[in-house]
């Protein structure tokens, strides 16, 4: 998650509250998605960015898990992500997800 993105993700933390936010994550492989999900959970792991040491412990998903999926209109998740979907490894980036989501 590039610095501008972490920035964006601080303020509206600090305006609305973690507990009024979700963050929904499209990254492409799982180990991307895991990052970002991480960098927005537990802090930047990089030490780089604005969260850098900030554990916002935000709720994460990934566009692509199942739970996500059956929240959208099946006929729009089709057209925006169906083919994308099927050239990702779903399973390791739910996998990548679950695995931040059991560490808060």
């Amino acid at each position: 998650m590039d610095l501008e993105n972490q920035k964006r993700v601080k303020d509206f933390n600090d305006e609305y509250g973690a507990e009024n936010l979700v963050i929904l994550i499209g990254a492409a492989e799982g180990e991307s998605a895991g990052l970002a999900a991480e960098t927005v959970t537990l802090g930047d792991p990089t030490f780089a960015g604005p969260l850098a040491g900030v554990s916002l412990g935000l709720t994460v998903y990934h566009v692509c898990e199942p739970e996500v999926k059956a929240e959208f209109d099946p006929d729009i998740y089709d057209e925006q992500v169906g083919m994308m979907e099927m050239v990702l490894d779903v399973d390791d980036i739910c996998a990548e997800m679950n695995a931040i989501r059991d560490q808060l």
